[in-house]
């Protein structure tokens, strides 16, 4: 009896450990589930010349409006405007918000041939350089993410070229037209080019597809299908055939104003937009020192399903998403701050939206502390596939400078909103972004005609302290490369530019992202530095001037030169040998540490200090040769791990 006893007891216990093995392995995939995604780096294309997130944040917090009348290059308006929106096969609005020189791009930076780029939609185009600038605004190499599990996830609505193809007949129908227009190429063709063999895929759910896109590739990444997450999403007005339909539905704005919230708001008015997030796990991002710009807590989608009419929203659908973006992320409705609304400016949109967000956070929000809303349509109007991604770059810009930028056209409050009932408030200037205490959260909402909602909780990141090397390095390498020189010397004019515009940047910073985070190209150029003048001075100099010290150009040979390293023996020791290496190369140094270690219980004392003594009497003890070898050894091989990192490989050592 007592052996079958302990044999329960053995029983027991094994089942308790499985159980404990069991509910780990739950709380495990319950935290991976709710797993914050960083964002890491931004690239957009928004109308009034924004080509930068900092151009884009120029717009909001000065408060402009980039909608004029249509380009001629779209089509002509004469042939089209009517004011009366009774008129069939008329546009009732003549204004939108536009693009600068969308037919430009650079087909061989991109390995396209001219006879295939006649009928590559601009909007594929649009979004090829975008998430190149992205990659290279987050500080990655394009060229280092081959083969890897990146994803791709794209949200467009709009096919205007096939219309404008069409047009002009079918004998001008050709085999590119369908790999040139269809949806799925639009993120399947950054894949290919990119060599990335993560999750891709299009999204269209109208309106909201941009930020739909950013749900699933915040979803893909905590499942580990990918490891970084290129989301965004792209529109363009190419042709009038949708605007005609938009005008018969009364949809559009007469005089060519999102109006949101305000009395007069009377339809929105059309724009073009495109607009690239990298993303990347939070853990990773901290892991991998990268930039991280803001951090997405939680997400979520859900549909209208019944309601008024096929294209009326549901107010408690909108409830339900921000809620349940809230409870994904773990964010108290009372720690959320602004929200980033999705504010068309349609009399029937606006105060049903303002009506669901005071539902949520009604009663964690009063009339002395309000919850801020406001819609960058107001400035750039409704980019439709890019809307969603645009709101979350604005949320994210007011996060970084800790400012809420005005929504514009905000003159008589809606009388169908109970504002004196609601604890909301409309942004209609410039303001510092209070936060009693907490950290900065707002929400962005993106609704699709179609029914389709979602929503995203965004964060600030908190402030970093940095830590600067003991000795400044006293000189910098720049490097810079293109596909052609005449590229090339645009590049060197965009630095000079840049460096002249901001004269706080660290050279140091400047020169880590330039030789590490862009893709290198045959066309070279390398200059040295000891400070941002002398530097700008150079790329100013460079074509003019025949010789200039530390400036070096050309490029690279079609067979790289054999590479010997050599390293001397016994009686080249000294006190201090490598010092400022060990200070300021982070490789050599734990190089160093690292054999530190090794050689620990073999020592008396330690290979640093015979190296870099702080007491005097030990400094003779790299003479003696106990000491003297390891120590030679030990720096020669940190000097090689330095410049093994830098893709320095001797053929003969």
């Amino acid at each position: 009896m007592e052996l079958n006893s302990q044999q329960t007891l053995s029983n027991e216990q094994r089942l308790l450990l499985k159980l404990k093995q069991a509910t780990a392995k739950i709380q495990e995939l319950q935290a991976a589930a709710k797993e914050p995604i960083a964002i890491i780096g931004m690239g957009c294309r928004f109308p009034g010349g924004a080509s930068t997130p900092e151009e884009f944040w120029d717009i909001l917090q000065n408060g402009e409006s980039a909608i004029t009348e249509v380009p001629k290059d779209r089509w002509d308006i004469d042939d089209y405007y009517v004011r009366e929106s009774d008129t069939q096969g008329k546009i009732h609005s003549p204004y939108g918000g536009f693009i600068d020189q969308v037919q430009e791009f650079d087909a061989y930076f991109f390995g396209i041939s001219p006879k295939e780029i006649t009928h590559l939609d601009p909007q594929h185009r649009l979004l090829l350089e975008v998430s190149w600038e992205a990659l290279e605004h987050s500080g990655k190499n394009p060229q280092q993410l081959k083969g890897s599990q990146t994803g791709v996830f794209i949200g467009i609505c709009t096919n205007d070229y096939t219309f404008r193809i069409v047009n002009q007949g079918l004998e001008k129908i050709d085999a590119y037209m369908g790999t040139g227009n269809s949806r799925s190429t639009a993120s399947g063709r950054i894949s290919y080019i990119l060599g990335l063999i993560g999750p891709n895929l299009v999204v269209d759910t109208a309106c909201s597809s941009s930020l739909v896109s950013i749900h699933l590739a915040c979803s893909s990444l905590r499942n580990r299908e990918c490891n970084l997450a290129l989301a965004g999403g792209v529109n363009l007005l190419l042709s009038p055939e949708a605007s005609i339909a938009l005008s018969q539905g009364r949809m559009l704005s007469v005089d060519g104003q999102c109006k949101t919230f305000d009395a007069s708001a009377n339809g929105y008015v059309r724009g073009d937009g495109c607009g690239i997030i990298v993303l990347k796990r939070l853990r990773d991002a901290v892991a991998n020192r990268d930039n991280i710009l803001a951090v997405i807590c939680g997400t979520a989608i859900n549909q209208d399903g019944p309601s008024s009419g096929f294209t009326v929203p549901n107010g408690p659908s909108q409830v339900a998403v921000i809620r349940q973006a809230l409870a994904n992320g773990g964010v108290n409705p009372a720690d959320v701050s602004y929200i980033e609304a999705h504010g068309t400016g349609t009399s029937l949109g606006d105060p049903m939206e303002v009506e669901a967000l005071g539902t949520v956070f009604g009663k964690t929000h009063s009339q002395e502390q309000p919850l801020i809303i406001g819609s960058a349509k107001t400035n750039i109007g409704h980019t439709e596939g890019a809307a969603g991604v645009a709101g979350l770059m604005k949320l994210v810009l007011q996060l970084q400078h800790q400012q809420i930028a005005p929504s514009l056209h905000f003159n008589q409050p809606n009388p169908y909103i109970n504002w004196s009932q609601l604890p909301l408030r409309v942004s209609t200037q410039l303001t510092p972004w209070q936060t009693n205490g907490k950290s900065r959260i707002g929400g962005v909402s993106s609704f699709g005609f179609s029914g389709t909602n979602a929503h995203a909780i965004i964060e600030e990141v908190p402030s970093r302290v940095t830590t600067q090397n003991v000795i400044e390095r006293p000189i910098h390498l720049l490097t810079l490369s293109a596909k052609t020189e005449k590229a090339l010397e645009d590049l060197v004019s965009n630095y000079q530019s840049y460096l002249e515009a901001n004269p706080e940047l660290e050279l140091a910073d400047v020169c880590y992202t330039a030789n590490t985070g862009r893709a290198q190209f045959n066309h070279r150029l390398g200059m040295m530095a000891s400070d941002p003048t002398e530097l700008i001075e150079k790329l100013l100099g460079w074509k003019t001037e025949s010789e200039l010290v530390g400036v070096f150009s050309g490029q690279p040979n079609s067979e790289s030169p054999k590479i010997a390293f050599l390293f001397t023996g016994q009686g080249s020791q000294y006190i201090n040998m490598g010092r400022q290496l060990y200070e300021q190369a982070p490789t050599f140094r734990q190089a160093l540490e690292q054999c530190d270690q090794i050689l620990q219980p073999y020592l008396e004392t330690s290979i640093l200090e015979i190296i870099y003594p702080k007491d005097e009497q030990k400094s003779s003890l790299v003479d003696q040769t106990a000491y003297t070898q390891p120590a030679i050894f030990a720096l020669e091989y940190a000097l090689f791990k330095l410049w093994d990192s830098w893709g320095l490989k001797p053929n003969v050592v």
